[in-house]
């Protein structure tokens, strides 16, 4: 059969590639010059490909629509994407975390490997931009492009997010299902750093935490919290921590905080037993000291002022009030959220096509046939650790087996 791809990332070159293997004529269109331009940058340009996890833990770290993805990754399991790429001659290693990376640490390896694994299949790439479908009789034909028009037995649209446009995930397709007649959900950033209402963030701008336990809460409700590592920005916060707790955002942040143990470790009498300790051992020197043997030095300004301590205050003076009171910002460390950055510095895309308008078991519409979508085109998405290019290689691998 004649298949059309729509995308050239990682689930429109994964499915290229297995519909080529499979016998059919494959024709692949991407507006870039190259393909796999956000593919390159991915993980910090290392290419984190995949998860070595089992199902369940898969599952588990899937954030929406977890159940859609079921039959994916019965057929394309994280296991069948590393034995996929190593059998392309692609030498992987699995750090932290079960992250799967490919030894040389080089993202631009993936994507060779992917256009040369298409190549050799005969794979026509061509250079143009998708604007929408031909469809008659709710039967999608084709694809009108910029440049001309290209009939299909069967078109995948892997048009990819709307984050990083910079590399041409622009939203160009969730405009053209939306055309077809789809239901595209709200777009907003996921995996995105976080706006806060104090200006402290600023002056602590550069730190990093590491072993810190952080809560988002809305109205003391917790809606999630973690363990790891963190960062401070001029605008508020970042880092793994942050970026996962950001999939858990409502849409109106209202009554949002993020709250900060700098001390997880610690119980609050174990942790004022350790600042008795430290007083004792410093008992005419200035609260400031003592606080930088608790918190970076960047953070002790800001300590005092949230306690309300004057900088010139003597350790040996300080009451069981002030001690209680320092253990309580030790632990509670909070701010408020304003919102998430633009979309443009989320590193997925949440929402996109309905899953209910899209069969799991073969990702194909329902609502218009010889018509699939794969990848981050649909409304799923997971947390960082290679589990969201797992969704974009097994939708495109489920997609491809059943053209």
């Amino acid at each position: 059969m004649k298949i059309l791809i729509i995308g050239g990332g990682a689930s429109g070159c994964f499915a290229a590639v297995h519909a080529a293997e499979q016998g059919h004529q494959v024709t692949l269109i991407e507006k870039n010059k190259q393909i796999g331009k956000k593919l390159r940058i991915t993980g910090k340009g290392r290419c984190n490909l995949t998860n070595a996890c089992d199902r369940d833990t898969l599952m588990k770290h899937i954030l929406r629509n977890s159940r859609f993805l079921y039959s994916a990754f019965a057929a394309c399991s994280p296991q069948d994407v590393m034995q996929c790429f190593e059998s392309w001659g692609v030498a992987l290693k699995t750090e932290r975390g079960n992250r799967v990376f490919p030894v040389s640490d080089q993202a631009a390896e993936i994507v060779e490997t992917l256009h040369r694994e298409m190549l050799n299949r005969h794979v026509r790439i061509i250079q143009d931009k998708a604007e929408s479908l031909m469809i008659e009789n709710q039967v999608c034909l084709g694809v009108n492009c910029e440049k001309k028009s290209y009939t299909a037995d069967k078109i995948l649209l892997a048009a990819g997010g709307a984050t990083y446009p910079g590399t041409g995930s622009e939203g160009d397709g969730y405009a053209i299902a939306r055309k077809a007649g789809h239901t595209v959900t709200e777009i907003r950033p996921s995996l995105v750093p976080l706006e806060t209402l104090e200006r402290d963030c600023a002056e602590m701008m550069g730190v990093s935490l590491k072993n810190v336990r952080l809560a988002l809460k809305q109205n003391n409700k917790i809606l999630y919290e973690e363990q790891g590592e963190m960062l401070f920005t001029h605008f508020g916060v970042s880092g793994p921590l942050v970026l996962s707790a950001s999939a858990h955002l409502p849409e109106t942040p209202r009554g949002c905080m993020l709250e900060i143990d700098l001390k997880p470790a610690l119980t609050p009498e174990q942790l004022d037993q350790r600042i008795q300790r430290e007083i004792a051992g410093i008992p005419n020197q200035q609260i400031s000291h003592l606080c930088r043997k608790l918190v970076p030095a960047n953070m002790v300004a800001p300590l005092l002022a949230r306690c309300g301590f004057a900088p010139y205050l003597k350790n040996n003076s300080l009451t069981r009030q002030q001690r209680f009171r320092l253990c309580e910002e030790l632990k509670h460390f909070a701010f408020t959220v304003r919102g998430t950055r633009p979309l443009a510095e989320g590193i997925i895309t949440r929402g996109g096509v309905s899953c209910q308008e899209v069969r799991p078991n073969t990702m194909e519409s329902r609502l218009i046939r010889n018509l699939y979508f794969a990848g981050e085109i649909l409304d799923v998405d997971a947390y960082t650790g290679g589990f969201n290019l797992q969704i974009a290689f097994a939708t495109g691998y489920l997609a491809a087996m059943n053209f």
